[in-house]
C-alpha cells in the first residue's frame, strides 16, 4: 500500500511538472502571437509540443523551465504582454534593439530569480513599474532608449543599495529628475547611467 502511495505522488509530481511546462509554453506562443515577426525568427515555437524548451531562442533548466529568452535584434514589435509574469524560474530575458511598444507590465516583479532585464532600444512607454524593485537577484537592468516617462520608482532604486544591481541604464528616456551614482556602503559600485540634461531644466 506504501509502495502504490509513493507511485502516484511520483506520478502526480510528473504530472505537474508537464502541466507547468505546458503552461509556459502557452504563454510564449500566446506573447507570439501579439508579435510582429517578419522574419520568422518565432518560426519554431510551435504549441502542440510538450514544452518550448526545443524552440530557437529560448533555454530551460534541467526541469524543462523556462530560464532564459533571447531576442534581441530580433525585428520584432508589438507589447509585452502580462502573463509572460507567469515564468517564474526567468533568469535572463533580452530583448533589446526591437520595436517593442506598450507598457513595461508589472507582473515581471514575479521574476524573483532574474539576473539580467534588457529592454533598451525599444519603444516602450510610461512607468517604470514600482513592482521591479522585487527582483532582488537582479544585477544587470538596460531600459535606454525607449520613450519611458515619470520617475524611476524608488523601489527599484533601493535594489541599488539593497539587492546585486550592478547596472541601471536609463538614459534616452523622457525621466523626470536625475539620479546621481552613489556608493554608501563602501563595498560596492553600481554604474546609474541617466541622460544628465534631464532635471537641470
Amino acid at each position: 500500500m506504501g509502495s502504490k502511495m509513493v507511485v502516484m505522488a511520483l506520478v502526480a509530481a510528473i504530472a505537474i511538472q508537464f502541466a507547468n511546462c505546458n503552461m509556459e509554453g502557452d504563454v510564449l506562443y500566446e506573447w507570439k502571437t501579439k508579435l510582429m515577426d517578419p522574419s520568422k525568427v518565432l518560426g519554431s515555437w510551435d504549441p502542440t509540443l510538450v514544452n518550448p524548451c526545443t524552440w530557437y531562442h529560448v533555454t530551460c533548466n534541467s526541469d524543462n523551465s523556462v530560464v532564459r529568452v533571447d531576442l534581441g535584434n530580433a525585428g520584432l514589435s508589438g507589447p509585452l504582454i502580462p502573463q509572460l509574469g507567469l515564468l517564474a524560474n526567468m533568469q535572463y530575458f533580452m530583448v533589446f534593439g526591437n520595436e517593442i511598444t506598450a507598457t513595461i507590465p508589472k507582473e515581471m516583479g514575479n521574476w524573483k530569480k532574474l539576473v539580467s532585464l534588457g529592454l533598451h532600444q525599444n519603444k516602450l512607454s510610461g512607468p517604470i513599474p514600482a513592482s521591479l524593485g522585487q527582483l532582488e537577484s537582479l544585477r544587470f537592468m538596460t531600459l535606454n532608449s525607449n520613450k519611458l516617462t515619470g520617475t524611476i520608482p524608488k523601489e527599484v532604486l533601493e535594489l541599488v543599495l539593497w539587492g546585486d544591481l550592478q547596472t541601471l541604464n536609463v538614459s534616452d528616456n523622457h525621466f523626470q529628475g536625475r539620479v546621481h551614482p552613489a556608493d554608501p556602503t563602501g563595498y560596492a559600485v553600481t554604474t546609474i547611467m541617466q541622460d544628465p540634461k534631464i532635471g537641470s531644466k
